[in-house]
């Protein structure tokens, strides 16, 4: 009787996890309605530099969700309200623009790889959905929970930390208003995610940190054929170049060809960028020579946006009683839109750690452990990717194009990436 008291005695002075969200992105936000949910007696306050009024919806930007990560915003009750406005990834079709030797002899397969989701038995690999069409409705979704529980649950808006540290039993935040007008408050908490990223030309260099000498041209173009749900990714020898299916159809001219829009990302060597300067026909032009036939007839392009591309990651999630999740961790590369899924995974398994260990350094221990393989897996690949297609080395684009046949020829391969594409390390 007197251990289950002890035991009862000692349950009740566990103090109450106090939780800061840094940020309220789409990783933060994640982070901030998965602990609300399976951490019932935690107080969870997200603070973001942005003001309440801020309209986030027409957002234009464009992200690639992989099914882990559809499956997770669907956990969080938050995708029916976005569902509209994605369009579902039914295949990826990778492949290779410069010939290696035994594509110009004849003597090879095509150097290209289609993942289909029929072959891997689920409705999508993924989906492309406007930064606005994410980001709004989880905003939604934290404001609804916080007016359920307003004790337990809140946002500070308007409101920039400058500063986290890690003291006994806690962290400190540096709290002003995102004006900088007043003096900072200081803030005490249990724990503090810090989700608030930025791109990699706008941050401060962590311990991991490559510029890629290359810029992404990214906008929108319009197609004439071309099937539909298909996302392309095509290795050039000045980078690759992304086109992501994005919803809607209309009818061409004709009335019988189908007119599609993609989301385009252009990569381009920055020290010899020819993209700033050319017009709408010209980028078409070399878009239509750099692209496969199977993407459809290029008929039209939108402006486009350049964004400086490097590698920018810190060694370990955790320090102290902070975690970085998201871009605040990890700046990738695009050539395999990854970046954002990997964000979502890291706010899953912080909370499912939290949730299982009573002890908050326990669970950042075993968080630590549990995601650095998928997590410098990805920041593996992706780097490697980045820079291996353009090295010019005599006989690369041969060894390249032969592992991108037997990848499309032998199945279990090409499911095994399917499935890391989808779901991660796990």
């Amino acid at each position: 009787m007197s251990a289950v008291l002890s035991r009862a005695h000692a349950h009740a002075h566990v103090p109450v996890l106090q939780l800061a969200v840094v940020g309220a992105g789409p990783v933060g936000l994640a982070l901030a309605l998965s602990a609300a949910r399976r951490l019932p007696s935690a107080q969870v306050c997200v603070y973001d530099r942005l003001s309440v009024d801020h309209d986030v919806s027409g957002d234009p930007r464009t992200l690639a969700l992989s099914q882990g990560s559809v499956l997770e915003l669907q956990r969080l009750g938050v995708w029916a309200d976005m569902a509209e406005r994605a369009e579902p990834i039914l295949a990826v079709h990778v492949s290779q623009q410069q010939p290696g030797l035994l594509d110009l002899l004849g003597k090879a397969p095509a150097p290209e790889l289609l993942m289909r989701a029929e072959d891997e038995g689920v409705p999508q690999l993924g989906a492309v959905i406007p930064y606005g069409a994410l980001a709004a409705p989880m905003r939604a979704a934290w404001l609804a929970a916080c007016a359920r529980e307003p004790g337990r649950l809140s946002v500070r808006w308007g409101s920039a930390v400058s500063g986290v540290r890690t003291v006994p039993g806690g962290v400190e935040i540096d709290v002003g208003a995102a004006s900088g007008a007043g003096g900072a408050l200081v803030e005490s908490h249990h724990l503090a995610v810090i989700a608030e990223g930025g791109v990699f030309a706008e941050q401060a260099r962590k311990a991991v940190a490559r510029d890629y000498g290359q810029t992404a041209w990214v906008g929108t173009i319009g197609l004439e054929g071309g099937e539909a749900g298909v996302a392309h990714e095509r290795f050039t020898p000045e980078g690759p170049v992304a086109l992501l299916p994005l919803p809607g159809t209309t009818l061409a001219d004709d009335g019988r060809t189908v007119r599609r829009r993609a989301a385009l990302v252009w990569c381009v060597d920055r020290a010899d960028d020819a993209v700033a300067e050319l017009s709408e026909a010209q980028r078409l032009a070399v878009l239509t020579h750099l692209l496969p036939e199977r993407v459809g007839r290029l008929v039209s392009i939108s402006p486009l946006k350049g964004f400086a591309l490097g590698l920018n990651a810190e060694r370990t999630l955790v320090q102290g009683r902070t975690v970085r999740i998201g871009n605040a961790a990890q700046t990738l590369h695009p050539v395999a839109g990854q970046g954002l899924n990997l964000g979502l995974r890291d706010a899953h398994e912080l909370v499912t750690r939290l949730a299982r260990d009573g002890d908050v350094d326990q669970a950042l221990r075993r968080v630590e452990w549990q995601r650095a393989p998928d997590r410098w897996a990805m920041i593996a690949a992706t780097d490697f990717l980045a820079r291996s297609f353009t090295w010019p080395w005599p006989g690369l684009s041969t060894l390249r194009g032969a592992g991108l046949a037997v990848l499309g020829q032998v199945g279990p391969l090409k499911s095994l990436l399917a499935r890391r594409m989808m779901f991660g390390g796990r």
